[in-house]
């Protein structure tokens, strides 16, 4: 007789004990007990949904107009770009490798398709791996973007390259776009200047109140444009300005804040560490070296997306595939990672860490990247906690 399968609350093993969860100990009957007491409480009103205000309107493109709004738009790209999940081409499908014998198909640009069914994350009980592995990440600001770390020793908190600091190419596209939208500002401004003069010297008719409408709205676009250019100069500025590493700051899962004392970055790698010195340093304890995933295992992602802190989600492991560029070997999962886990932990059920999140394929869902745990220690010549 097949016996069910029981799935324990706290660190979500699978067996068929009914008891006790043999991985942490949990007494079900317990847990059973305390989360009907929990229910047996009222529940509290949900809160009042903010109404969201829709505002549209549309007005008539004339001259420039075309100009000043792809300059807005690119301009406003560049605002929010680099400060989240670095996106790449396809990895090329690596060979069998011992933890995976069997391989799913190439990795390869696809058509757009509704997303897939998110897993949600089994609910942490404090001191469950998942909790263990929560408290060791931490929230990274920087003057070029913000990311995800984890500590790895008691002092030294890994993360990805492009979390804290530029792409120097990427920097030069942002420098061209911005010289760019203040050239055509300042054209337009002249194109304005010389309308105004032409309206002064017209008579009352038909030819002159269309001038007047259409100097209004270049005035109108112009007066919109004008805030995005500011705010892009000062961004231009602020990222060409000498960097410290006192400019990063850390925020552990408790929201004390700390400057990092040192940076290092990899010269091949999307990797970085930062040093800090706290007495809340949790270093995350690494998968065993020879210890791969295999297909389907449940991994977890931890990390910041959008700003949201200390968030969890959960998906399977897919591969392991080969960079088609660098020939590294990358750890795929669609356990989403969005911009803002760059650099978080990947782990798996025991809170073992395999991997640093780093990428995902523009245009997909549910196709992530990590770096393997053991390449950082080697990186960075780190011995593991």
């Amino acid at each position: 007789m097949t016996q069910e399968t029981i799935i324990c609350p706290k660190c979500a093993h699978e067996q068929t004990n009914p008891v006790e969860c043999e991985a942490c100990g949990l007494l079900f009957r317990r847990y059973q007990q305390a989360q009907e007491r929990n229910m047996e409480q009222p529940p509290s009103p949900p809160p009042e949904e903010t109404p969201q205000s829709n505002s549209s309107g549309a007005a008539g493109r004339i001259g420039s107009a075309l100009a000043l709004a792809a300059v807005a738009a690119a301009l406003t790209y560049f605002l929010v770009a680099g400060k989240g999940t670095q996106t790449a081409p396809p990895p090329a499908p690596a060979p069998p490798t011992e933890a995976s014998q069997t391989t799913a198909p190439p990795v390869a640009e696809q058509p757009q398709t509704a997303p897939p069914a998110s897993r949600p994350a089994p609910a942490m009980v404090a001191g469950s791996p998942i909790e263990q592995a929560k408290n060791g990440t931490v929230a990274i600001e920087a003057p070029w973007g913000k990311g995800s770390g984890f500590f790895v020793t008691d002092t030294a908190i890994v993360t990805n390259k492009h979390v804290v600091e530029p792409d120097r190419s990427q920097l030069g596209e942002i420098r061209h776009k911005v010289e760019t939208g203040r050239q055509l500002l300042g054209l337009e401004r002249q194109n304005i200047a010389e309308l105004r003069n032409r309206l002064q010297q017209m008579d009352d008719s038909p030819t002159r109140r269309q001038l007047v409408i259409i100097l209004q709205e270049k005035e109108r676009q112009l007066a919109q444009v004008q805030p995005t250019q500011d705010e892009a100069e000062a961004r231009l500025k602020e990222l060409e300005k000498p960097k410290s590493a006192s400019d990063i700051k850390v925020f552990l899962a408790d929201g004390s804040e700390y400057s990092v004392n040192s940076s290092q970055v990899s010269a091949k790698r999307d990797l970085a560490l930062l040093s800090i010195y706290s007495s809340k340093a949790a270093p995350l304890k690494p998968a065993p070296k020879n210890s791969g995933l295999r297909q389907g295992d449940k991994v977890f992602t931890i990390g910041n997306p959008v700003g949201l802190r200390n968030t969890v989600t959960a998906g399977i492991f897919s591969g392991y595939r080969q960079h088609k560029d660098t020939g590294e070997i990358m750890l795929q999962t669609d356990a989403p990672i969005n911009p803002g886990n760059s650099g978080g932990p990947l782990i798996d059920e025991r809170g073992q860490v395999h991997g640093v999140n780093t990428m995902i394929i523009q245009n997909t869902q549910g196709i992530g990247f990590a770096i393997p745990i053991q390449v950082v220690f080697d990186e960075f010549s780190i011995t593991p906690p």
